[in-house]
């Protein structure tokens, strides 16, 4: 009987303490009632919480009675926090409605740590251009925008070409800056390049535009060196409709858009994407010398066209995970600007093939990209080489013809004494790229692990154009990286520690950390960042084959007739320390401010010539093969190629403020300072071994003063913008072009730099920068219709952003856009 009375008496406390718990459940929806998959709801006095299913229900379990406060939060839109009773056994009902994010300080973004995590928490400088900047800015060409965030140079090269740049190292070919999009790399792969225009999804289809300043490469790798781009694309399930634009401008610019997208049930969604874009470039050519006689660009085509094509499955195989599937395509006409004069591109197409799956606290993504162009070509080289044949006699016809592949070097006086050489001007690509990655991430009270691994293989192919690639160009690089987050909730500390070791075929191992502490203050955070980042020679760096064997990639070393060693190329590397505050000045002044030192080596220099044929030192092998097997025919009397020198302190800091009138209208400030210190007196720093160390042997290329005042307006049914931007005028070298003022660079007394006059092979048309005003406004006439207008440089300013590139005039473009949703889903409680 005692037995059995103990074994009741436990029953029964175990019915009395189960008792003593209830539960919190409801529903997550936007502020339209669409709901939101995904969506975390947590309780972290508790550290218990839940993430939405893909109806946005949620249940919190297990929880005991008491008071309390539930934080609830989504990528781009406000963190809403509640206070919630629960009451013993009972279900406690929570139904909330997000509101896209108004306030910089509120809103949760995904790019910094792979996981959403509020601005505030994140231990870095972050841009957001969030869904309503893009929906609110009627051009096809949302690179713009990038003009409007602090500690980015934003460049223009004509109506379709904009490219960014952050914290220094800028030129014509800008590699330092990683852009991703949907955690895939946007970029070329024998150049490493970002796409840019090249890129496979449309405007309507990105969610928004995640830009973070300084180091990011412990999570995502070589060549997030200065920063990083992470563009994110909608999910149908939160962008559920069809949405149909046509546009245009000036400079004949046309445009015209398509998505749609469409929850089918629990299971599946889709959404397709489609736009096609043509336009003409300002009326510019680019001088072409030879000797001192300036020719115009052979056969510029100034017409520029992009068609882009896409496709999304999603399959949920439970309420907390998801499949994807894409597909993308683009296709383009246009110029572009390299080190060495401007290309025509010609049909470029980009496809890209992606399997990704997402949970809790998994991750794995893989992917395959193509690259394929066949009549590509360089303008500079195109036409020297047709000069070449012109001015020795031969005919129109075939000077055009052999100008592609041939330059000819006359050797007597008579017509047809001399000899084709091999000075290709032609760019073919036919390459591709696999890449994959896993990730596992949890947390354990204050402990937050994500550990990860990335797999990347280069299948570069030139077709023997422009690349030592017979046989193709296989390079394969491995990575795995670890990130551990402690905070401390109650005393708001946190602290950050990471880790991350790369391989790489050619240039070995590199270990890149990355250390943050952060402090919650009452109206904001601090920080103290250290990140480590590296820049990685191309596979042109590595493997190029230009002109015939004259300009040669230094990925395995040379060897000189003396025995000389020509050490093959390492990674550039920079080691940068940060401090910073996000925070509440006053109830509508929001700012975010950083300072940082950053220490820069092992910079590629300038093509050199490595030989030294006068004294009978010759280049005898490329790593250990004879340079005569690698290049038929060559001596090595001549050979131009890439190394590491230097190192350089830079510095300087960014501004950001926010002021909030009213729910209504707000307007922002950005200014940005940049400085650096080079020792001109190490010959280290001698990017060109002529024994003088000159700035302009390291491409920095960025203003030291730049700022930007900006107002929106948003009411009913308009809405409105404009910006004014002010560049400091500053000096840009980038390969044979130059933007720079009259200065007499070695001190002997002569200008080798001179203003509105040729220098080397091309024209300097004087410093960039400068200032300008952009303004766009829009009106929707419904819930369906809306029209908006962008002029872009409203005063017509005489302004030249980037080097061979035309004085950036007044470019106005429209947009009418209407959407439709046939298959609204409705919000309904879940009881």
């Amino acid at each position: 009987m005692k037995k059995l009375f103990l074994l009741f008496t436990l029953i029964s406390s175990f019915i009395v303490s189960a008792q003593e718990t209830g539960t919190i459940k409801g529903l997550i929806t936007d502020a339209n009632g669409i709901p939101l998959a995904g969506a975390s709801v947590s309780i972290k006095v508790l550290n218990k919480g839940a993430m939405t299913d893909f109806d946005g229900n949620f249940a919190i379990e297990n929880i005991e009675v008491g008071t309390y406060d539930v934080s609830v939060s989504y990528i781009g839109y406000a963190t809403l926090e509640q206070s919630v009773t629960v009451t013993s056994g009972n279900a406690t009902k929570l139904d909330v409605k997000l509101n896209e994010s108004n306030s910089v300080l509120d809103e949760v973004i995904l790019t910094a740590n792979k996981q959403p995590q509020k601005i505030t928490d994140v231990p870095a400088t972050v841009n957001v251009i969030s869904a309503r900047d893009i929906a609110e800015f009627p051009s096809f060409n949302i690179g713009e925008l990038a003009a409007r965030q602090k500690g980015v140079d934003f460049v223009r090269s004509g109506v379709l070409g904009t490219g960014i740049n952050i914290r220094g190292f800028n030129s014509a070919f800008n590699s330092k800056n990683l852009q991703v999009t949907d955690d895939r790399l946007s970029t070329l792969i024998a150049t490493g390049l970002p796409m840019g225009s090249f890129s496979t999804v449309t405007k309507d289809d990105i969610a928004r535009v995640e830009i973070l300043l300084g180091p990011n490469g412990t999570l995502y790798g070589p060549n997030a060196h200065n920063g990083l781009v992470s563009t994110i694309t909608k999910n149908p399930r939160q962008s559920e409709g069809t949405t149909i634009a046509v546009g245009g401008g000036n400079q004949s610019v046309l445009t015209a858009r398509l998505r749609h997208a469409q929850v089918i049930n629990d299971k599946f969604a889709y959404k397709v994407h489609f736009e096609r874009s043509q336009g003409t470039e300002f009326d510019y050519v680019d001088s072409v010398y030879v000797g001192t006689t300036a020719y115009k660009e052979l056969d510029l085509d100034r017409d520029f066209d992009s068609q882009k094509y896409g496709a999304t499955l999603f399959y949920n195989p439970t309420s907390s995970s998801e499949l994807s599937a894409y597909y993308g395509h683009s296709n383009s006409n246009n110029i572009g600007v390299t080190n060495a004069g401007r290309n025509q591109i010609k049909d470029w197409s980009i496809d890209v093939a992606q399997l990704k799956f997402v949970s809790k606290n998994f991750f794995a993504n893989t992917y395959y990209t193509w690259s394929n162009t066949d009549e590509t070509y360089a303008m500079n080289q195109r036409t020297q080489n047709y000069v070449s044949f012109i001015e020795n006699g031969f005919s129109d016809t075939e000077a055009r013809e052999r100008s592609f592949t041939e330059q000819w070097f006359q050797t007597g006086a008579n017509f047809g004494e001399g000899v084709a050489l091999d000075r290709g001007a032609v760019f073919k690509d036919a390459s591709k790229r696999f890449n994959a990655e896993a990730q596992y991430n949890n947390n354990w009270d204050k402990f937050y692990l994500t550990a990860g691994a990335q797999y990347q293989l280069d299948m570069a192919d030139s077709r023997g154009t422009y690349l030592l690639d017979e046989g193709g160009i296989d390079l394969d690089q491995t990575g795995i990286y670890t990130q551990l987050e402690y905070k401390l909730a109650d005393s708001g500390w946190g602290f950050l520690l990471g880790g991350r070791i790369d391989n790489h075929k050619l240039y070995g191992s590199n270990f890149i950390p990355k250390a943050a502490i952060t402090k919650k203050v009452k109206n904001g955070t601090f920080r103290i960042t250290y990140g480590k980042g590296i820049a990685v020679p191309s596979i042109l760096n590595l493997k190029g084959n230009l002109f015939g064997g004259l300009v040669l990639g230094n990925g395995e070393g040379f060897t000189l007739t003396d025995g000389t060693k020509i050490q093959k190329l390492d990674v550039e590397t920079i080691n940068s320390y940060e401090i910073g505050y996000k925070g509440k000045l006053t109830e509508k002044l929001f700012i975010d401010t950083n300072a940082y030192y950053n220490q820069s080596d092992n910079f590629i220099s300038p093509l050199r010539n490595i030989a030294d044929a006068a004294n009978g030192n010759n280049v005898t092998h490329i790593g250990d093969q004879p340079i005569g097997d690698v290049i038929e025919g060559s001596t090595g009397s001549f050979v131009l190629t890439y190394l590491n020198f230097g190192h350089v302190d830079t510095y300087g800091l960014d501004v950001g403020l926010n002021y909030y009138f009213n729910d209504n209208f707000r307007s922002s400030f950005n200014y940005s300072y940049f400085g650096r210190d080079l020792d001109k007196n190490d010959l280290a720093n001698d990017g060109n071994l002529d024994g003088q160390v000159l700035e302009s042997e390291l491409p920095i290329n960025t203003p030291n003063h730049k700022f930007s005042l900006g107002v929106h307006y948003n009411k009913g049914k308009f809405y409105g913008a404009m910006y004014g931007r002010y560049v400091q005028k500053y000096d840009f070298f980038s390969g044979i072009n130059v933007a720079a003022e009259t200065q007499d660079q070695d001190g002997d007394g002569v200008n080798e730099i001179v203003e509105n006059a040729q220098v080397g092979r091309t024209w300097n048309y004087g410093q960039l920068g400068g200032f300008t005003v952009d303004a766009n406004a829009g009106y929707n006439f419904n819930d369906n219709l809306s029209f908006g207008l962008s002029i872009t440089n409203l005063f017509n300013a005489d302004i030249r952003e980037f080097v061979a590139s035309p004085v950036i005039e007044t470019l106005v473009s429209f947009e009418l856009k209407y959407t439709m949703n046939f298959f609204n889903k409705k919000s309904s409680s879940n009881n």
